[in-house]
């Protein structure tokens, strides 16, 4: 049989690693400054978190994601898995590993897409830590799911180009010290059709970059900026994967970074898991513990299934990946599935502490807040259904049957 859900002595003892440094050394090294995290304090917290760095990459869990020859541990998507759902147990973990987003997903499209003199310039010392970058894509003034519709024009002028636009949501923005952005260079290709876009480097801070601000979310201002693009002036070297590529290049970006974000958000809806079963055998009302009650054991057992289907859709999507097969469908899937299922089993943890777990006093009220936007990042729910139905009917139009479009699966 060639299913096996067990994972080889080495990966097994990899995830035991990144487990015991998550639980043993991160989390308590950043448990004191808790939210307040400014002034001098600020200033320690980022020698603790930059040291931190230096530990991971002193115990080889340094960028798991990337080949070995270019300083990673060369895991497979389905490995890469179980690091990112070790590591995402504190929301800090995937960005000690150096594997979070956005740097995650710029990593694997440099490495992709770029020349040599691109990545000795911007892939190299991303993969070294020494710089942080971004994505800039989502505008205001056009659906942030439909990239085709981008209105930032980059115009050719001479040797360079002359790029205006308005971006918004990039992530990262103010840390960075590069960005990817995605503009419309070709003005014969009609709005609404691929082939119009292309990727260009930016290095940061640069004349024509304006960081307006900080988009305040749901919790907080967290990084995510507007940029208003004024007459930016690039040269031809600065492209990124060939004029016109922009889409394919963004595509070829979101696919494993969207199994990647459900990677880490299974690990958050395991701990609301964890957190409402604890919740259940410890609080006394009505005669009984919360667990014998047979309202909250239902709580308890439809997110247990939940999360049962979450972890099984990523590691066949994740399976599919290593062997270089179509996954668009399964990604799509388990992006819509493992994102609502984050946002279903956290506010049941929260029902069940009641006031508690809506308070800040535990983690549920925050991690809640950032689960909602989930539902529409890299995608949202209603456009990956429109793709799922699409590649359904297509697949019982060429075949007569539907059984491709539901993973091709032997049963």
């Amino acid at each position: 049989m060639a299913i096996d859900f067990t994972l080889a002595p080495e990966h097994e003892e990899i995830r035991l690693r990144v487990r015991e440094f998550v639980r043993d050394t991160i989390i308590p090294a950043v448990e004191p400054f808790g939210e307040d995290r400014h002034g001098a304090v600020r200033d320690e917290y980022l020698r603790v978190i930059i040291g931190l760095r230096g530990k991971a990459r002193e115990l080889g869990l340094w960028l798991p994601h990337m080949p070995e020859e270019w300083g990673g541990m060369g895991l497979g998507h389905v490995a890469l898995a179980m690091v990112q759902s070790e590591a995402a147990k504190t929301r800090l973990g995937p960005w000690i590993l150096n594997c979070a987003a956005p740097d995650e997903g710029n990593m694997h499209t440099l490495l992709h897409w770029g020349t040599d003199e691109q990545k000795d310039k911007y892939l190299r010392p991303l993969l070294a830590g020494t710089v942080m970058s971004c994505f800039a894509m989502t505008e205001p003034e056009v659906a942030g799911s439909d990239p085709t519709l981008i209105r930032t024009h980059a115009v050719k002028d001479g040797d360079e180009w002359v790029i205006n636009g308005h971006k918004w949501f990039i992530s990262n923005a103010r840390r960075a010290g590069f960005a990817i952005l995605m503009a419309r260079t070709e003005t014969d290709v009609a709005e609404g059709t691929r082939g119009a876009t292309t990727a260009f480097l930016v290095d940061l801070p640069q004349r024509g970059w304006d960081d307006v601000r900080e988009v305040e979310t749901m919790h907080g201002s967290t990084g995510h900026s507007e940029i208003v693009i004024t007459d930016l002036r690039l040269p031809d070297g600065q492209i990124l994967g060939g004029r016109g590529n922009g889409h394919r290049l963004g595509q070829y970006r979101l696919g494993p970074a969207r199994l990647a974000h459900c990677m880490r958000w299974i690990s958050q809806a395991e701990t609301a898991l964890d957190m409402m079963v604890d919740r259940a055998l410890k609080r006394y009302s009505h005669g009984s513990l919360l667990a014998d009650k047979q309202g909250v054991q239902w709580l308890i057992a439809d997110s247990a299934m939940e999360l049962y289907q979450c972890k099984l859709m990523v590691l066949h999507a994740a399976s599919k990946i290593d062997k270089g097969e179509d996954f668009r469908t399964e990604v799509s899937m388990a992006k819509h599935f493992v994102a609502g299922s984050l946002n279903r089993i956290v506010d049941r943890a929260i029902q069940v502490h009641g006031a508690l777990g809506y308070s800040t006093d535990t983690p549920l009220a925050s991690m809640f807040q950032h689960a909602r936007w989930a539902r529409f990042a890299d995608g949202a729910d209603e456009i990956h259904q429109m793709r799922i139905a699409e590649r359904t009917i297509a697949a019982y139009r060429a075949t007569g049957s539907t059984s491709a479009a539901t993973g091709g699966l032997p049963l």
